[in-house]
């Protein structure tokens, strides 16, 4: 079983959303998904529990149980799941770091503005601390439609510090929509650029995870 973990010290930035559509769409290509929400929050959970379709699988770790993640990602790798999606909370904690040294990938979303770049650095600081410097990426998230000169600015800032993955994903309705409904953006609007974009990212991910095994 592989894992993707959704992390960084910053709130706001779509962790949840992004985690929620790769799921959806990871389901769609074939793989055998369950997300796991580790946050607090529970916005991941809250999102499963509004679902009416079977895949993928959710369920939420409280305080309580972080510290077994190991043994519980074991458990489900038994029971035939082929991929995992961690939901970090947007702190630094003992749950988030065992997340990270459970990913396959770890990917480290952050919004084209100066302020969310400075705010990567706890994260890829904790990154390279714990040997994850072959295994995370940035993904630019919630960029201006159209050429931005902001977006490219923060993607040349981000490429600097690690592996920036492909493509950016542009700010767009339909993803908070479909959260909102219960759904992946590729269930709610398949046909939409949005939809697009997640299935590329989900993509890039499938390879990148390949290539460090290979």
């Amino acid at each position: 079983m592989r894992t993707i973990t959704l992390v960084t010290q910053k709130g706001g930035v779509g962790k949840t959303t992004i985690g929620a559509s790769l799921a959806v769409t990871a389901s769609e290509a074939g793989e055998h998904v369950v997300a796991l929400d580790l946050d607090p929050q529970g916005s991941l959970a809250a999102w499963g529990d509004t679902r009416t379709a079977d895949a993928p699988a959710v369920d939420k770790l409280g305080p309580d149980r972080l510290g077994d993640l190991p043994a519980i990602l074991a458990a489900l790798k038994a029971q035939g799941f082929t991929l995992a999606i961690l939901d970090t909370a947007g702190v630094s904690s003992t749950g988030g770091n065992l997340a990270m040294q459970a990913a396959d990938l770890a990917l480290v979303p952050a919004r084209p503005s100066r302020l969310d770049l400075q705010a990567t650095m706890p994260t890829i600081e904790t990154l390279m601390r714990l040997g994850m410097r072959e295994r995370f990426a940035f993904v630019l998230n919630q960029c201006p439609a159209g050429r931005s000169t902001r977006a490219t600015e923060a993607a040349n800032g981000l490429g600097i510090f690690g592996v920036l993955a492909e493509p950016a994903l542009t700010q767009r309705a339909d993803h908070q929509d479909a959260i909102a409904a219960g759904q992946g953006v590729t269930e709610f609007a398949p046909e939409g650029k949005a939809a697009d974009e997640i299935r590329a990212l989900w993509a890039w991910a499938d390879r990148k995870m390949k290539g460090s095994k290979a």
